[in-house]
């Protein structure tokens, strides 16, 4: 069974079951029909198949999906063993097809939990042309606790992301929040505080910055004075 999801801004997603375990024949009818919906602007792919089944992506694939654009690919991607030769192939293919390729991929405890592994997928991402876009709170369904970590390890990770390789590298890290409520970044803190027309930042190293930014109303705040040590 697939999955269509209309998100706002008039795209529409299509997930899973992976929609590219069907034949090109199948897919094709669906893409060309979802793009007969004139409110529809462009579509998105979710799948696992060019990391698990690199040689699906051929190109006759390609040369159909091309007919298909805008179209964009989220590839669910989990640990830096999976950036192999054939996925790098796989990939290569869909990016000279002119389909811009995005990663996903799920914090899991005992997999890819630690800032190394991070950040060898990430660039590794980057060199295979796919752009790191989320990073996922494991959600807390049935049979995942062994896999769940703290929201904490995931602020971790990208603490140690920032600042330590290019921001092209340096995923979103979300929560799916339930019943619904979409996906919500969690970022590590930066903005400190204010200290009358400045605001006081901290960046990658832990280091604090004023930026002047006088005027409105948070202007007239209390000061952060605690920070100023």
């Amino acid at each position: 069974m697939l999955i269509l999801n209309l998100i706002p801004l008039c795209v529409m997603s299509i997930s899973g079951g992976d929609p590219l375990t069907l034949s090109d024949e199948k897919l094709e009818w669906l893409l060309a029909r979802l793009y007969g919906i004139r409110h529809v602007e462009f579509l998105r792919i979710g799948t696992k198949v060019p990391v698990v089944l690199p040689q699906r992506i051929t190109p006759a694939l390609t040369r159909m999906l091309k007919r298909y654009h805008p179209l964009w690919m989220s590839i669910h991607f989990s640990h830096p063993d999976e950036l192999t030769v054939e996925v790098a192939e796989a990939c290569g293919r869909l990016a000279d097809a002119g389909i811009p390729l995005g990663s996903q991929t799920v914090l899991l405890a005992g997999v890819n939990d630690n800032v190394k592994t991070m950040r060898d997928l990430m660039q590794g991402l980057l060199r295979i042309r796919v752009k790191p876009y989320y990073l996922y709170q494991c959600d807390p369904i049935l049979g995942s606790a062994h896999f769940r970590t703290p929201v904490e390890r995931g602020i971790e990770i990208i603490e140690g992301l920032r600042g330590h390789t290019t921001g092209y590298a340096v995923p979103t890290y979300v929560i799916d929040a339930p019943g619904g409520g979409g996906k919500i970044p969690i970022f590590p803190e930066s903005l400190v505080g204010r200290d009358g027309d400045d605001l006081l930042l901290k960046n990658y190293q832990g280091r604090l910055y004023r930026y002047p930014d006088p005027g409105g109303v948070a202007a007239k705040q209390q000061p952060f004075n605690r920070y100023l040590h």
